[in-house]
């Protein structure tokens, strides 16, 4: 009885294996055609002496630019007419509001949201202000991730889920953990939000 049991659990295990199998090797193969993908951007370099200047200006000469163009690339493909559905313009998709209220802060910021060198320069300055944000000890990465899922969600809903995570007995300073609660804070735009730290890490990788 104990054998005939046996083998019915390795029979049902096997179908089980191969669906397991089939959506690991579908990830594994899809994270090296979006590389493939995205390393065209490493050819659009007319925004680079940007990016280099205003992340050294913003974050210290030891920090790597590409990660903001990397972010650059999610937000509008490099394209400096894009424009989104809520009113986000530019390079960097930046907000009316949100590009007054950094001219005010930052009076060298000049220019117009248009611009792609005013657009990149308010967008990495509003990075260095998040950045500043999530000063708890956590890595390099997770903190890049804090900051550029608050560019996304928003600060706020990004504190909203730390807090969250720390009700469920979760790391509030850990991505992975912000990943497990942010449905429960901004519904389905949390999978844009998880997607968009996602596809930020992928170019980078292939950026250089």
């Amino acid at each position: 009885m104990q054998a005939t049991n046996e083998k019915g659990h390795e029979t049902m295990r096997k179908p089980v294996l191969k669906i397991l199998t089939a959506a690991a090797l579908a990830a594994l193969l899809w994270l090296p055609v979006q590389a493939v993908a995205f390393e065209r951007y490493n050819r659009v370099k007319k925004f680079d002496p940007y990016f280099s200047k205003y992340a050294k200006r913003y974050f210290g000469p030891a920090f790597d630019w590409r990660h903001f163009k990397a972010q650059a690339v999610a937000e509008s493909h490099l394209k400096s007419d894009a424009r989104s559905h809520v009113g986000a313009v530019g390079i960097m998709q930046i907000m009316p509001r949100t590009f007054q209220e950094i001219r005010k802060k930052q009076p060298a910021i000049k220019g117009n949201r248009e611009q792609p060198r005013w657009n990149i320069a308010a967008g990495i300055w509003y990075d260095r202000q998040l950045w500043r944000t999530w000063k708890a000890k956590r890595s390099f990465q997770d903190r890049l991730n804090f900051t550029f899922g608050a560019y996304n969600a928003g600060k706020m809903n990004i504190i909203k889920a730390q807090k969250a995570a720390q009700k469920r007995g979760l790391n509030p300073n850990l991505w992975t953990s912000i990943e497990k609660v942010l449905p429960d804070i901004t519904g389905d735009n949390s999978k844009e939000t998880i997607e968009y730290i996602e596809k930020i890490e992928t170019i980078t990788e292939v950026l250089h």
